[in-house]
């Protein structure tokens, strides 16, 4: 009888099996991840479009939509590094499902007509408050669903997942909520994350909290310990710092209207190039990691993360020339394949940090991104309004480029130590 062979797990020591996409999506506990996130994802895409309507009409102003919209990134930057202890403190399928039916029953609130304007300020802050330990939970979990290489095919399954939903939700999203109104919209938003839940009860086994069932430390000492973990290591450092490069390609993003504008002809208005243009870096993303995680080894995907991280920024650099908008949206879809080295240092960053401690450092990661991006479109549009948008995603590339370099020395640098250690061990 021949043994079963594990995605992801050594055939030999030393020479690492490369998973298949079919190995991982025959994974149940896999699937149920898979389908529980790309299920909520697509109900908060159409929530933040019914959110930004709802708020409009209400209000009149375009100052109150901003504000409700930058409720989404200030939850998850202020109380991410301590709620994301939840997730090692507590079992992380425990941690989610709560999560979850919390979150509808905030979002059903929402969808009640005539809930005052402050209200909803509150109840959007707290649904986003809760996604910081329902991220970390399934963040955490997923490395023990899925093993060794499995586990980068698994991301880059649920990268691209999230990539090709946040592009039908905002591009359906408006067509849906002028057929159905916000209110609807936002009571869809509620039932996905009961059907998240529901899932994941059926799919997802029990498993024991990480920390034991003995005396456990208080929320504040986690969240010291976990940054103490994070950046007092120089590969974890370096790893991180990979991470928030984001906030240099993912700034064009941001100004995309104001660059549009340029670029608006009398066959091509403005509102149909700044679609293009937004969704032009997530589809380079998809190829990118596809192509990554299928096409190319383990090993080698270590050795050409720090080119990759280059060639997510390098292209934006052509913006300074004022190109044609072909061409610009060529390179932003080439910046988009770059980002796909993010798969390689997720993958280190877990072989990196103990599993019982993961939830609460990538707790904190996750609250950098968001705050790297935040104040990176913040930056961005300031500039833009001073320089122009050209100018200032051209300096977004050549600084992130800049950065990606020295990260990619000090990364090769400490492999190199790493391997040379390796070499002087005894057998």
């Amino acid at each position: 009888m021949r043994a079963r062979r594990h995605p992801g797990r050594h055939r030999r020591a030393g020479e690492a099996t490369q998973a298949t996409y079919r190995e991982v999506i025959a994974i149940r506990e896999f699937r149920a991840l898979w389908y529980g996130q790309g299920l909520s994802l697509l109900g908060d895409q159409l929530a933040q479009v019914a959110l930004a309507v709802l708020v409009f009409d209400r209000t009149g102003s375009p100052l109150a939509t901003a504000a409700v919209y930058a409720l989404t990134y200030l939850p998850s930057i202020l109380g991410g590094p301590l709620l994301a202890g939840l997730a090692d403190r507590f079992a992380r399928r425990g941690v989610m499902l709560t999560c979850d039916l919390i979150r509808a029953a905030l979002v059903a609130v929402m969808a009640v007509p005539g809930v005052p304007f402050w209200a909803l300020c509150a109840l959007v802050f707290l649904v986003v408050l809760l996604s910081a330990p329902f991220s970390a939970a399934r963040a955490a979990l997923l490395p023990e669903v899925l093993e060794g290489d499995a586990y980068v095919i698994g991301s880059a399954l649920q990268n691209m997942t999230n990539q090709a939903v946040q592009m039908l939700g905002f591009a359906a999203g408006g067509a849906l909520i002028a057929g159905m109104g916000p209110y609807r919209a936002l009571a869809i938003d509620a039932a996905t994350f009961l059907g998240s839940a529901l899932i994941l009860v059926s799919g997802v086994r029990r498993r024991p909290a990480p920390q034991g069932e003995g005396a456990k430390p208080s929320m504040w000492h986690m969240t010291t310990s976990g940054a103490r973990l994070v950046f007092g290591s120089r590969k974890l450092r370096t790893l991180v710092l990979f991470a928030w490069l984001c906030g240099f390609y993912i700034l064009p993003e941001g100004i995309a209207a104001p660059y549009a504008a340029r670029l608006a002809t009398d066959e091509l208005p403005a509102a149909v190039i700044t679609g293009l243009l937004m969704a032009a870096m997530p589809a380079g993303t998809v190829v990118g990691a596809f192509l990554f995680s299928r096409f190319v080894s383990p090993a080698r995907r270590l050795r050409l993360m720090g080119w990759m991280a280059m060639l997510s920024c390098a292209p934006l650099i052509i913006t300074a020339i004022k190109p044609p908008l072909a061409v610009v949206l060529a390179a932003w879809v080439l910046s988009g394949i770059g980002g796909a080295y993010q798969l390689a240092a997720n993958a280190a960053f877990v072989q990196h940090v103990p599993a019982e401690r993961r939830g609460q450092a990538f707790g904190l990661v996750q609250s950098g991104l968001m705050a790297v991006q935040g104040v990176g479109i913040l930056v961005g549009g300031f500039a833009a309004e001073r320089l122009g948008p050209e100018p200032v995603i051209a300096i977004a590339g050549l600084a992130g480029l800049v950065s990606a370099a020295v990260l990619s020395m000090i990364w090769a640098e400490s492999r190199g130590k790493s391997g040379r250690v390796r070499a002087q061990a005894p057998v």
